[in-house]
């Protein structure tokens, strides 16, 4: 039975000192009842009441951390069903499927796919970070050497893929220590694979077949105190794992269901042979609740897509892309070199940037804090003006870097040039650049050689 809010409340230190992010601890308790806040915002609660609360404090559907030495993957840990209500927390692990059926020289190639991979996008680095190797020879001799080869060759988190707690144990021996995924206990060998679990400490993926099949293995599981559960419900087709996936969310977050309150794996290689067709079910359950998505295989062409995908769901909607104001270096610039203005909104910056280093003019770019908003957009909100932008020049350090006293500021800019230079003591001019980011190589390339 969930506590009330004021039963929290009795726990709580009773300081109202604020430092949680709401005024009160009883608001505090009350958010604490609801899922809202999270207990360890509380600086000064004692460990014997953190004990008491753990339970009620945790979210509804717990965090599995996957990993340790190399790369660590969090899934789970979802406290809302929209993005836009609060926003979603540890977006879904992306693996690449590594039978041990195949060659040593192609369990190589996909090991080399999983490092190969890596993309920036807007100040992100996007990559996938998993690989479930199947057992698929029945030799335990066969698949823990394949397990010791990713081992050694890669950092990436790891799905051990077998029904047989004896190849399970074998594999773990080697691998433990990277605290894989154990995938997967069923009805028939869940108390061996709970007690693996257990022994090694590494999480434990249950599957079923259907809802009710989940939730019995889950609870078993939960009896004998494991914690980090992933589920898979067993469903292959499209529309029914897309069915689970969603009952599964509502049951842990609006129900309060404990058994079904884990993250989901879902295994879209095994829902189809075509590579484009599991991208699109990877997509789908990136949007919907999936907590890892096993592929077939990597490819470009799929595989950027999903991670794209990924990116823009589990970034928070309420807040605008944005990089760090600043001075940014493009090429190798010097003291004679252009000083160009922008706006920290990511895309923005990246457009200039990119452009810049297009040009082959090495520049210095200003970059202003304009709260994640475009140059339109801040300018006529009153963050991008003369005022905001002259004590940013000032204190910056750009005069330290340049001789010249030269500012090429963004087009949409222009009516703010004069009341610039007047902000700037006279000691600068102003330069209005173009418009559109496509036009400035030919800007640095014409207008300021000539200047």
């Amino acid at each position: 039975m969930p506590l009330s809010g004021i039963e929290i409340f009795k726990l709580l230190p009773k300081k109202n000192c604020g430092e949680c992010g709401v005024p009160t601890c009883l608001a505090f308790a009350m958010n604490l009842a609801q899922g809202k806040a999270e207990l360890e915002a509380c600086p000064y609660i004692s460990e014997e009441a953190r004990e008491k609360l753990a339970e009620v404090s945790a979210p509804p559907q717990r965090e599995v951390v996957i990993g340790k030495d190399g790369q660590v993957v969090k899934v789970g840990g979802e406290t809302v069903l929209f993005r836009h209500d609060k926003t979603f927390v540890n977006p879904p692990g992306i693996a690449i499927l590594i039978s041990d059926a195949v060659d040593d020289t192609e369990i190589d190639e996909r090991i080399d796919k999983l490092s190969k991979f890596v993309f920036e996008r807007a100040g992100f680095i996007l990559k996938p970070e998993m690989a479930a190797l199947r057992c698929d020879s029945g030799s335990s001799q066969r698949y823990t050497d394949v397990v010791k080869r990713f081992v050694e060759k890669s950092d990436g988190c790891i799905i051990l893929m077998s029904y047989d707690p004896k190849i399970q144990s074998a594999a773990l021996e080697v691998c433990a220590h990277r605290r894989p995924l154990i995938y997967a206990a069923t009805k028939d060998n869940i108390d061996e694979m709970i007690e693996l679990s257990k022994e090694y400490s590494c999480p434990l993926a249950v599957k079923g077949d259907g809802l009710n099949s989940v939730a019995d293995l889950t609870s078993k599981a939960m009896q004998h105190g494991l914690k980090e559960i992933v589920i898979d419900t067993g469903a292959r087709s499209l529309k029914e794992a897309f069915i689970h996936h969603v009952v599964l969310r509502r049951a842990a977050l609006v129900s309060k269901v404990r058994e079904v309150g884990f993250p989901t794996i879902v295994l879209a290689c095994e829902m189809s042979d075509d590579l484009l067709m599991q991208t699109l079910i990877g997509a789908i359950f990136v949007a919907k609740y999936g907590g890892i998505i096993v592929l077939s295989d990597f490819q470009g062409h799929s595989l950027y897509p999903l991670l794209l995908a990924r990116m823009n769901i589990y970034t928070d909607p309420r807040r605008p892309l944005a990089v760090e104001e600043g001075i940014y270096e493009i090429g190798k610039p010097d003291e004679n070199s252009p000083v160009l203005l922008t706006c920290n909104f990511s895309l923005t910056y990246f457009l200039v940037s990119t452009e810049i280093e297009n040009s082959r003019v090495p520049s210095w770019l200003l970059v202003k804090d304009t709260e994640g908003l475009s140059v339109m957009t801040a300018w006529a909100g009153g963050k991008f003006t003369a005022d905001v932008i002259a004590p940013f020049v000032k204190k910056c350090g750009i005069e330290n870097k340049v001789k010249h006293r030269k500012l090429i500021i963004p087009g949409y800019l222009a009516p703010e040039s004069g009341a610039l230079e007047e902000e700037l003591g006279g000691e600068w001019e102003i330069l209005v650049g173009p418009r559109e980011a496509a036009y400035i190589p030919a800007y640095l390339r014409n207008v300021w050689s000539g200047s």
